[in-house]
């Protein structure tokens, strides 16, 4: 069986697409994934599967979820390796303060024409760093401050994305490991 980490977009966000941590655990158990267990409240589940394709895995839970729930919601997959390769590969994990990082994860590969469209929208003191599967987002100012958010990558790197900050992304690794 392989670890896998799901991580859904815009759930629980604002009192809109709301869905109860136990209820998206049933969904998993529906599905016949194992060993579930989810992270806070914002849609971040652990689990392991036989099945070795992490699209087909999105896609089963993007259609129950739908079938459930009546809510479309963009389903993010990643293996443990690509969560253990993506924070190894931070570009700002030692010299800056992590409260401050943030990872936007990519459902694939984006488009990079805009690179400096985002480049341009930086603000003072931030810094963006983007690979094929994630932005590594430095916002000192905080994130909710910043134009570098979630919805403006999507539209410029023309990718599905969601963003977990570095106390989430690391936590996520850390009950992944425990499997």
């Amino acid at each position: 069986m392989d670890i896998y980490i799901a991580i859904l977009r815009g759930i629980n966000v604002s009192g809109k697409n709301c869905i109860k941590m136990i209820d998206l655990k049933n969904l998993f158990e529906f599905l016949d994934f194992n060993h579930i267990t989810t992270y806070i409240q914002s849609g971040n589940v652990i689990f392991t599967s036989e099945i070795k394709n992490k699209n087909q895995i999105r896609e089963l839970i993007s259609i129950q979820i739908e079938k459930t729930f009546s809510l479309k919601v963009p389903v993010l997959v990643l293996r443990i390796d690509d969560l253990r390769e993506i924070i190894s590969q931070n570009p700002f994990s030692t010299d800056k303060e992590t409260s401050f990082i943030h990872f936007t994860f990519f459902n694939n590969q984006p488009d990079m024409q805009n690179i400096e469209i985002i480049e341009d929208k930086k603000a003072i003191g931030e810094e963006i760093s983007i690979t094929n599967k994630v932005a590594y987002v430095y916002c000192p100012d905080g994130y909710g401050k910043t134009k570098l958010n979630n919805n403006f990558l999507e539209n410029k790197l023309k990718t599905v994305a969601t963003t977990r900050n570095y106390k989430t992304t690391n936590e996520l690794l850390k009950i992944a490991e425990s499997i």
